[in-house]
């Protein structure tokens, strides 16, 4: 026993979260010479390993489909945390981080993850097999989110895409609601139809992939687990901000729009979600994948529209929501395609490659507007 708790100890999915937090807070809030920003940025990517390992053992544990809302959930939360800071110091500038940082969310969860996941799938077994009512119960979720915080405000009778207070208390109320009857749904009522399928279309089988783990780990070992992701996942987010000013300098050198920082960042925080879809999708386990993606995109609307709503009682300034004219059209470009997508419950690597060229658009576009 004792050589199994060295081990572990020394493990290095243990090892660098721990690293990367105690780098973090000796860092935090001060400006890095160009080595320490290298350092930086190779814990941040390790922690990205060590959180989508240790979310594989928690969701193993508990099982699917509630171990692929611990990754989501976990990563959005603190998501959520890191908006709310940047808003509260950056001022001015800052007014539309939300709504830049909520989209590329879901332009990367509903094109970039959804798109390799189906494209990996396809790969392995020709056809990616799903299951079209759970799937198709998320996108539609993720679509009117989506619409009632980002597209609606454009349209308001106030000057600017903002709502009024009245109208943003309903926004935060309804993305809870609808978030919280998702879970509900997914995690309940109708559990079997966020659970992976085999090609015949029944439920697949806890070890199908032929991993060789078919019994879950310890709960001691899940626990340690959970603990240790939600340290990776805190090193994930603060390292991604320590670096952000590098990252606002880099974009600025060259030359794009200031927008483009959010969708920079998006793409580091959603690393762990991406990496872990990646891997279940190789398995043959797309549904996971499918879960991941849309869960993330719901996740990040869901609590990200409340959590700001409560933070601009002392937030200074307009909170800028509304899409223009690009992002609405690739929004609605995404749901119909999406929706095209899910419907048969089987998809090619033609699909996949649709959403992964929609996902180019948005960051070319968001880069050259």
């Amino acid at each position: 026993m004792p050589a199994k708790i060295r081990s572990r100890l020394t493990d290095w999915t243990t090892v660098l979260p721990l690293i990367a937090v105690v780098v973090l807070a000796a860092t935090w809030g001060r400006h890095l010479p160009g080595p320490l920003i290298v350092v930086v940025a190779a814990l941040l990517a390790g922690a990205v390993l060590a959180a989508v390992h240790h979310a594989e053992v928690v969701a193993h544990k508990v099982g699917e489909p509630l171990g692929s809302l611990v990754l989501a959930v976990a990563v959005t939360v603190i998501e959520v945390g890191l908006i709310v800071t940047l808003m509260v110091s950056g001022g001015d500038k800052t007014q539309a981080l939300a709504r830049d940082t909520v989209f590329a969310a879901v332009m990367i969860t509903c094109n970039g993850i959804l798109g390799l996941s189906l494209l990996l799938g396809a790969l392995r077994r020709r056809v990616a097999v799903f299951n079209p009512e759970g799937t198709g119960g998320a996108l539609a979720t993720v679509a009117t989110l989506a619409t009632l915080s980002m597209v609606v405000p454009t349209f308001t009778s106030r000057p600017g895409p903002q709502f009024s207070s009245a109208q943003l208390a309903f926004a935060a109320v309804a993305s809870l609601a609808l978030y919280g009857l998702f879970v509900l749904v997914q995690t309940g009522r109708h559990r079997d139809y966020f659970l992976p399928v085999t090609q015949e279309g029944s439920i697949m089988p806890e070890d199908a992939d032929g991993d060789g783990h078919a019994d879950p780990p310890a709960t001691r070992t899940a626990l340690a687990s959970l603990a240790l992701l939600v340290v990776a996942l805190v090193a994930v987010v603060g390292d991604a901000k320590t670096i952000s000013p590098a990252i606002e300098a880099g974009v600025e050198a060259a030359n794009l729009p200031q927008a483009f920082v959010g969708v920079v960042i998006a793409l580091l925080v959603l690393l762990p979600e991406t990496l872990a879809a990646a891997r279940a999708a190789r398995r043959d386990r797309v549904q996971i994948s499918l879960n991941l993606a849309l869960g993330s995109a719901m996740a990040s609307i869901g609590l990200t529209i409340p959590a700001i709503a409560l933070a601009s009682i002392w937030l200074e300034g307009p909170l800028l929501l509304g899409l223009g004219g690009t992002q609405m059209t690739l929004l609605a470009l995404t749901a119909v395609t999406g929706v095209l997508t899910v419907v048969p419950g089987r998809a090619t690597v033609l699909q996949g490659g649709v959403h992964l060229v929609l996902l180019a658009a948005f960051v070319f576009l968001a880069a050259s507007p």
